[in-house]
C-alpha cells in the first residue's frame, strides 16, 4: 500500500507493474536482466483517489496518461529492480500528493502609486522622445 496522505493511500492491487529491460548502469548484466519498472495507475477508474485530486492529478500529469486514464511512470535510475520498483512507486506517490494539495487563490492586486507615477513618468518621456523626432525631420 502506498501511503500518500492520510486520507489518500493507494492498495497494491491498484497499481501494475512490470519489468523491462533497461539502458544505463549495470554492465554486462543490463542485457541479461529486465531491472527497469514501468508502474501503472488506473487514474481514471482509481476508487482511493477522491474527483477533485483525480481531476488534477489528470491535468498536471497529462504527458504520462494515456487515452484510457492509465499513468504510466518508468523508473530506471538504479541498477536493481527493488530500488527502480521503490524509486516508481515514490515518485507516484509525489505525483498524487502534488495533485492533492489545492491551489492557493489568487488575490487581486492593484498597482502602488509609485508604480503608476513611474508608468506615467516613463509614458510621458516615450511621447516627448516622439515629439523630438518628429520635429527634426
Amino acid at each position: 500500500m502506498i501511503v500518500v496522505s492520510r486520507e489518500i493511500q493507494i492498495p497494491e492491487s491498484e497499481l501494475e507493474e512490470a519489468f523491462v529491460r533497461s539502458s544505463g548502469p549495470g554492465g554486462q548484466n543490463v542485457n541479461k536482466v529486465a531491472t527497469a519498472v514501468q508502474l501503472r495507475f488506473d487514474v481514471s477508474r482509481s476508487p482511493s483517489l477522491p474527483d477533485q485530486v483525480r481531476s488534477r492529478l489528470l491535468r498536471q500529469a497529462a504527458a504520462r496518461i494515456t487515452d484510457d486514464g492509465i499513468l504510466i511512470i518508468e523508473a530506471r535510475r538504479h541498477r536493481t529492480r527493488e530500488r527502480n520498483r521503490q524509486d516508481a512507486r515514490e515518485r507516484l506517490a509525489k505525483l498524487i500528493h502534488r495533485a492533492a494539495t489545492p491551489p492557493r487563490p489568487r488575490k487581486p492586486t492593484r498597482p502602488t502609486a509609485a508604480s503608476r507615477l513611474k508608468r506615467l513618468e516613463d509614458k510621458r518621456k516615450r511621447g516627448e522622445r516622439k515629439r523630438e523626432r518628429r520635429e527634426r525631420g
